[in-house]
Order: C-alpha cells, then structure tokens, then sequence
C-alpha cells in the first residue's frame, strides 16, 4: 500500500534535480511516496496523487538513508591502551611495529568465536541506524590467516542476514598486515591471498570488493597490483587504502585497475589526482582517523578541483577511529577537511553509494538518493534544515530511520 511522508523540506539528493544553487535538490514542503520496499513518486506536498495517506513529520528535515562508505566495523576486543599512549604523543606507526595496532586486534579477533563476532557486529549495526545510516561497508583485515578471515566474512555474512539492521557491502581487505606467522616469507603470504584465498572469497561470495592498504611501513604497489589483479580475474571490484602515511603510488595504481575508491590519501601528489579524476576514482575522506592521528587534511581542494568525488566516511575501527557515528565525521568533515556542509551530505549519501557499487559502468547505485524506483530508504531528523545535519551534536537527531520500508529506528 502506497503510503507518503511529509515534511517541511525533503533533501532528495537526485542529481536530476540538483542545480548549482542547490546541489542537493531540496524540496519545500515536499513528500515521498513509498510503496512497499521502493520509492514510488518524490515531490512537492502540493502535487501529492489524491487518496494517498500522508503522515505529516513536520517541522523537519527528511534525508536519504546514510552509506557509511568505509568501516571495519567487525572487530573483538579493545585498543585503548594504545589509543591512551597515542593522545600522550606516542606514534601509531612505531606502536604497530612493536606488535600493537592491527596485530593485536587480530589476536582479539582469534580468540573470539563467529557467532559472538556476529553479534557484536550486529550490535554495532544497530547503534549506526540509530544515528540515521541504512547501509554500511564491512571489511574483514583483523583475520590476516586464512583462517581468521574466513572467520571475519562469516560472521559478517551472518550478521547482514538479521533483520532490522543496515544493509551491509561486505569487502575483504586481503592486504591489511602481516600475520605474526608470515613475517619471514611475506612473498608467500602475498601469493597465498592473490593466488587462494580471494578465490575462495569470490567462489564462497562472501565479499563484493577486495581491499588492500598501501603505503609506507605497510604493503607496496606491486603488492597490491598483485592481489588487485586475482580479484579481477574472479569477478570481484577494488578499492584501496592510499596515502594514509606516505604517497608510494597507491592512486597511479588504483586508477589503473579502476577501482572503486581510494581511501585516507592525507598524502597524494597531483600525479595521483589527476590520475583518479581521469579513472572517475572516488575518493574516500576519514576525517576521524585523521583527528585522532593528528595527521594535517587531504587536499581537499585539489580533489575537489580536478573533479574527483568525494566520500566521507566513519573509518569506525578500534584503533585509530573509534567511533561508529557517521554524522560524527561529516562535522569533522567540514570544521577540519573544509567541505561544504552540501559536499560532506553528498559524500555520506549519493557519492558514497557510488562508491559501493560494483559494477562501474553504473553512475551510481540506487541507495543514497529519494528518486521514483530507488529502495525507500530515509532518515527523519529532528532537525529544521539539512545544514543542521553536519552540526557536532554528540547525541542521535534521526527521529525515525527506515531500510527498504522498515523501521530500523524511531526514537518516539
């Protein structure tokens, strides 16, 4: 049954209805029909098909669903120790060497079952939905062994399976580090997940894209292209982790296997950006990782100039980003990267969707915009204007949160 909601200003983030004035094509007095899991019609209240039953949300703001574009959100364990040295001054990059970092939530992850990482992760889901997210990428990279990672996509899979939560795009992140017990053959470790591992991955569909984390002190490009290029010989998309620490050349390579996004780049060259703009290569902003790393922003506005797209995301993680608040990093996105609070909503909603879909020839995926066909999914904020959205306010402002039709959140 057809069924509009209402409000004083739908933000419908539809490209066909953006203009340069208003990027986000906003509605006044606008309503959404939603006709069981889709959205049936967008548009002014005024122009509503008679007999239709409208609720009336108000004084608010209605939004399409959040897509939290990059998490690891599948995680065991706790790093606050380190997280405590780190705000005393102590380098992430030395406290990984001496065994913490990754490594040490990948021993949490070890001596943890599937069936409580599930749980844990669907809690976490859930928490997200009620800060207004309906879709969230999930990497695995704590399991590092094949064992471990299969671990991780298990319960990922079995996590996205229950009802209620975020849709989940589950990515394995093949290249994230060395386990403990490949540190004296790291050739075989590489050709091991290039040449087994991702095409058990893809034969088992439990990932749609396959990540790899480039940069100093972590893999290499021909590492990278390496893995990059078994995933395309069985079926699945690429995205990377670049520039993070150092620019080695992971954007040169990312365009040229034409990967989805590319992730982090606080260092990337204007080689590199060209090179992404060119491939139509998202760029993935964490702006959280980057406050807690006291790391200086991405070029923000040589991204933005060349035309490359720009994604922000949580990086929810327990290491360097933990959070699991989505509008956390769009107000950090703004005060600290300098995105408009327009850029910062595209880059959680429409963009970020983009950057979620596997196939490239698509121009974007059908989540993260209200338009005629797309899944309804929507987010009312107890909040006057969009704008307000980007604002730090430390506590949840979605009022109702709906997946596919379904109430995921309602906070009253």
């Amino acid at each position: 049954m057809k069924r509009a909601h209402a409000a004083r200003r739908v933000v419908t983030c539809d490209p066909s209805r953006a203009t340069a004035q208003d990027p986000l094509g906003a509605i006044d007095d606008g309503a959404v029909v939603v006709d069981g899991e889709v959205v049936a019609w967008v548009g002014p209240r005024a122009a509503l098909e008679a007999g239709i039953p409208v609720e009336d949300h108000g004084d608010v703001v209605l939004t399409p669903g959040l897509v939290d574009a990059h998490t690891h959100a599948c995680w065991a364990g706790s790093r606050h120790a380190e997280y405590a040295v780190r705000m005393a001054g102590g380098d992430y990059e030395a406290i990984a060497r001496a065994g913490g970092g990754i490594v040490s939530t990948h021993g949490a992850v070890a001596a943890t079952t599937t069936d409580a990482l599930a749980h844990t992760l669907a809690e976490r889901l859930a928490r997200m939905a009620t800060l207004g997210v309906t879709t969230v990428e999930v990497k695995s990279g704590y399991g590092l062994d094949p064992e471990g990672e299969r671990k991780q996509l298990d319960a990922i899979r079995l996590a996205s399976q229950r009802p209620g939560l975020p849709r989940v795009v589950p990515t394995f992140l093949a290249l994230h580090a060395l386990p403990p017990s490949a540190r004296h053959d790291r050739d075989a470790y590489v050709r091991h997940v290039a040449d087994v591992m991702i095409p058990s991955v893809a034969h088992r569909a439990l990932a749609r894209f396959v990540d790899a984390y480039i940069d100093r002190d972590a893999f290499t490009v021909d590492e990278g292209r390496r893995v990059f290029q078994s995933a395309r010989r069985v079926g699945l998309a690429v995205r990377a982790h670049v520039g993070q620490f150092a620019d080695v050349g992971g954007a040169e390579l990312a365009a040229d296997m034409q990967a989805a996004s590319v992730d982090h780049v606080e260092h990337i060259g204007p080689d590199g950006i060209l090179r992404l703009a060119a491939a139509k290569v998202r760029a993935v902003l964490l702006p959280v990782a980057s406050f807690t790393l006291a790391q200086p922003p991405p070029p923000v506005r040589a991204l933005r100039d060349a035309g490359v797209d720009l994604v922000v995301a949580s990086d929810a993680n327990p290491g360097t980003a933990p959070t699991e608040s989505l509008p956390l990093a769009l107000a950090f996105a703004v005060r600290h990267y300098g995105l408009s609070p327009d850029e910062a909503l595209l880059g959680a909603t429409r963009h970020a969707a983009a950057s979620l879909a596997s196939d490239r020839s698509r121009t974007a995926d059908a989540t993260g915009v209200l338009a005629e066909g797309a899944p309804a999914d929507f987010v009312v904020w107890e909040l006057p204007h969009e704008h307000a959205i980007v604002q730090p306010w430390g506590v949840s402002k979605a009022r109702r949160v709906v997946r596919d039709g379904r109430v995921l959140h309602q906070s009253r």
